[in-house]
């Protein structure tokens, strides 16, 4: 059992501003682990792959500006020292000094002008290169089996496609061409260096090799401290969804100082692993400084010795102690650099975690594409379980002719969902067959399964938009008066041209300005104009009020005709005039028929239907 930290358990063990400690103990991270794996450059250079779409265009270009800019800075110290000092003012040469001036000056000027191209460049392959990651990183996910969402947060996912991609911008917009630039830099200047006096440059290098080890030493616990803020970000996309989603229920239940206790424990979490990780990043940048102050003592020291037999000159000196200065830098850059690896390690394994994951559901090669399904439904002693333990179905088999309504009833548990998941392909049965025309649905396009399905849920989620546009979600090639038309024949049209602006009224996420029965009522539209070969209602009256289910009912003649229908619903008065009705029990097939041939048999349906009118008639009187 995972531990938590001291903070959240002195929050468990006391009462806060009037807070019961029971509400805190709502707080756990999120399901998701620190990926505890080595630093490997493999990984990076699979990241480094979203960057070969550009690899003739602006990455060379990048490059080619990164060089020029390198070469003028370790062209000039050389300049300055030996041929500036030496050459022109200690010889006197006015011509001479005038020539460098307006040498080093263009050179400074052409540095310029590709530092300012390396700047748009960079940041112009650097959105390219995230647009590119987070294209597909969505893309994936929306191609993951519903096994995956019902594991994971919708904030765990959100941290992924939003703050995990976005901690890699630093590093392709600056990060790679800086160490490769920072690299080219100090190879530069080692050489430089050994060239103008090998005992010195050996002399000073003596430092760099502590450094390196001490640094190595820090990498470990610096990457694993910015995994710990990946983690804890994401507990807090989480839990921001799940107050948002459920606003209503907390003001309900007045339970906003809780709630607010909550995040803040949340809070307190991003915040310490910040803290913490920015901490032991900040150790690399004092350690070069200290090894800079080392090298530059070493060179006064013993640059002095050398002047004084006459091994070096004042000028090499000179250019000596400009690269020295100019070798520490880079160095302070790359521990920067290093640190954004690090970020991007973290955040890139979060990334490939998702990427790496498989589609339950896979799509053979030479699937079969149904363009015209007919909707003949055939379940061969179908099993299936969510989690490999509990049967959820138990073998069942039956057959659904096309053109058919078939109601499925029973108790809650008793395997109705799982049917229309299976058919649907969200899942794929553990055992058995499910069939499609004939055909194993585990040959069919997935593509072409679902273009002809259409589900309608009892919680009808409705996006951002106009009323139009939901409409024609459901078919989006679909004209305005093909869309009017879907809604007239559900009766959706009266209540929709009483909106302020019709079918032009935008409706915010999950569409509150919307009555439950109105959005089942788009729901219904929605799948109508899809004109889908297979129907599935899945408890879509269960949350309609009686004038709006008689509206329904009478649309529902409409929507059912020439097409399979699968009607899942407890209310007698949606399922009575089904062709067949399936009584299922912790997933089996307890008996089957049409509403007169199962009321005849006084039988589990039998019980249900009473039932249901007793409780009406308790309800009415």
């Amino acid at each position: 059992m995972k531990k938590e930290p001291k903070q959240y358990q002195d929050r468990l063990n006391r009462k806060e501003n009037n807070v019961h400690p029971n509400a805190l103990k709502r707080f756990r991270y999120s399901n998701d682990l620190v990926i505890d794996k080595p630093f490997n450059w493999q990984q990076m250079w699979r990241l480094m792959g979203y960057l070969k779409p550009y690899s003739k265009s602006l990455l060379p270009l990048s490059i080619l500006v990164v060089l020029i800019t390198t070469a003028v800075r370790l062209f000039v110290p050389v300049i300055i020292g030996v041929y500036i000092l030496e050459e022109a003012i200690i010889k006197q040469d006015g011509d001479l000094l005038t020539k460098l001036v307006i040498a080093i000056g263009a050179m400074y000027l052409i540095s310029y002008i590709a530092n300012v191209l390396r700047i748009r460049w960079l940041n112009k392959l650097g959105q390219n290169v995230i647009y590119d990651l987070r294209k597909h990183l969505f893309t994936h996910v929306q191609s993951l089996s519903h096994r995956f969402f019902d594991q994971r947060s919708a904030g765990s996912i959100l941290v992924r496609i939003l703050n995990d991609i976005n901690s890699l911008q630093d590093l392709f917009t600056n990060g790679i061409i800086n160490l490769m630039m920072d690299c080219i830099m100090l190879i530069g200047i080692v050489i430089i260096l050994f060239t103008l006096s090998p005992p010195l440059a050996l002399a000073i290098m003596i430092t760099v090799p502590l450094m390196f080890l001490i640094s190595t030493k820090l990498r470990k616990n610096i990457r694993r401290s910015w995994q710990t803020v990946r983690l804890r970000q994401s507990s807090l996309n989480s839990h921001l969804n799940e107050s948002i989603q459920g606003i209503r229920v907390t003001k309900s239940f007045t339970q906003e100082k809780e709630n607010m206790a909550f995040f803040d424990g949340v809070n307190t979490g991003v915040y310490e692993s910040w803290r913490n990780a920015t901490q032991k990043s900040a150790t690399f940048r004092p350690l070069v400084e200290m090894t800079n102050a080392i090298g530059t003592a070493v060179l006064i020291w013993y640059g002095a010795t050398l002047i004084g037999n006459g091994t070096i000159s004042i000028g090499e000196f000179v250019s000596f102690a400009f690269y020295l200065g100019m070798f520490w830098e880079p160095i302070s850059r790359l521990g920067q650099v290093y640190n954004q690896l690090l970020m991007g390690m973290a955040s890139s394994e979060r990334i490939f975690e998702f990427l790496d994951e498989k589609p339950l559901i896979d799509e053979k090669t030479n699937a079969i594409h149904l363009d015209d399904m007919k909707g003949r439904i055939e379940f061969d002693q179908v099993e299936f379980s969510y989690d490999d333990k509990r049967k959820a179905l138990k073998g069942i088999s039956l057959e659904m002719k096309a053109g058919q309504t078939v109601a499925l009833v029973g108790h809650t548990g008793s395997g109705k969902t799982t049917i229309a998941n299976l058919i649907s392909r969200f899942y794929d049965a553990t055992g058995g067959q499910v069939k499609i025309d004939g055909h194993d649905i585990r040959d069919i396009s997935v593509k072409s399964l679902r273009s002809q399905i259409s589900i309608v849920l009892q919680d009808t989620f409705i996006f951002s938009g106009t009323i139009m546009e939901n409409i024609r979600f459901g078919r989006p090639d679909a004209t305005d008066e093909e869309v009017i038309e879907a809604a007239k024949a559900i009766g959706a049209d009266d209540f929709i041209q009483n909106l302020p602006k019709g079918y032009l009224t935008e409706v915010e996420e999950r569409g509150n300005i919307l009555s439950v029965g109105e959005r089942q009522l788009l729901s219904f539209a929605r799948a109508l104009l899809a004109d889908p070969k297979i129907l599935i209602l899945d408890e879509a009256t269960a949350s309609i009020d009686t004038e709006t289910e008689v509206k329904i009912q009478t649309a529902l003649k409409t929507l059912l005709e020439g097409r399979t229908s699968i009607i899942i619903a407890h209310r007698l008065s949606t399922i009575r005039e089904a062709d067949h009705i399936f009584v299922l029990e912790h997933g089996n097939i307890l008996e089957s028929g049409n509403h007169n041939q199962l009321m005849m048999k006084k039988g589990e349906y039998y019980k249900l239907v009473s039932a249901q009118f007793k409780m009406l008639n308790a309800l009415s009187s």
